[in-house]
């Protein structure tokens, strides 16, 4: 059960990353990279963010970019989180796959 701290948090952070990916995807076009949800360990000191990707063909290619650049996602959170939080995450990222399994499932209830 998570604290209501580590909810402040996450929720912070969660809203810090989505500004951060929207800044950086404005540059590349037809990219969309949202996060889903983030996760904070009960010692604040890992955050999980599962991130929704569109196109999801390019899924894997666009996680494997973001993970390279985690040093420097940090450090822009750390930016716009320094007057909240002492000790900035260290952030790793996921695939949250539960939009295309939702769909995969509509298909096949479409096919009975």
């Amino acid at each position: 059960m998570e604290s209501t701290r580590q909810n402040k948090i996450a929720r912070l952070i969660q809203k810090d990353l989505s500004n951060i990916f929207q800044a950086q995807t404005r540059k590349t076009r037809g990219v969309l990279v949202s996060v889903s949800i983030v996760r904070v360990s009960p010692d604040l000191s890992v955050a999980k963010a599962y991130l929704s990707i569109y196109p999801s063909a390019r899924a894997q290619e666009i996680l494997d970019n973001i993970n390279a650049q985690a040093g420097q996602i940090r450090y822009e959170l750390g930016n716009l989180e320094r007057h909240q939080l002492r000790i900035i995450p260290e952030l790793k990222f996921f695939i949250d796959d539960s939009l295309d399994y939702i769909e995969n499932i509509d298909n096949l209830l479409k096919q009975s």
